[in-house]
């Protein structure tokens, strides 16, 4: 008894499209950076107090109305100039403000990351031998001390009479 050599013919069966898809690039694929959709630029509401509405700052009430066109074209300025002033102030103070509370929070993270918990995580790994050094010395020197002054003092008797 041999080996049996079998002779078997493999082959893959791919579509031409399938294939084409395959081959392609993946660094190639373009693809865009943002989404179309609007995404919620602050989902856990850390801003809701500058969710402002010309109705929030400008209302009137139903005893007192301007015409109506002064009022659509009051809300349309309203809108417009704080859309533009905003986006002319974040233009030129977003980056430098991202860069200094970047340096900021850095130094801060740093500051507690590498100084503060250590000092926090030794001080409380060292108070239970300090309370006990403490502890022996109040009961062998203070403790006495006081327990004696109590007795001597816990003879005296004030009475006071009035003439």
């Amino acid at each position: 008894m041999g080996l049996e050599k079998e002779k078997s013919e493999t082959s893959v069966i791919m579509d031409e499209d399938e294939f084409n898809r395959s081959i392609e690039p993946i660094i190639g694929k373009k693809t865009k950076v943002y989404s179309d959709v609007v995404a919620d630029r602050d989902p856990k509401d850390i801003n809701s107090h500058l969710k402002v509405s010309f109705e929030d700052i400008i209302a009137e009430p139903i005893s007192t109305h301007s015409f109506d066109r002064v009022w659509i074209g009051s809300h349309a300025v309203f809108e417009l100039v704080k859309y533009v002033f905003y986006r002319i102030l974040t233009t030129f103070l977003a980056i430098p403000l991202a860069f200094i509370a970047g340096i900021v929070f850095g130094i801060l993270s740093c500051i507690h990351i590498w100084v503060v918990m250590p000092m926090i995580h030794g001080c409380m790994m060292t108070l239970p031998s300090i309370h006990v050094i403490w502890t022996s010395l109040m009961d062998t020197f203070i403790g006495p001390f006081f327990f004696s002054i109590g007795r001597c003092l816990s003879s005296i008797n004030i009475k006071t009479v009035q003439n």
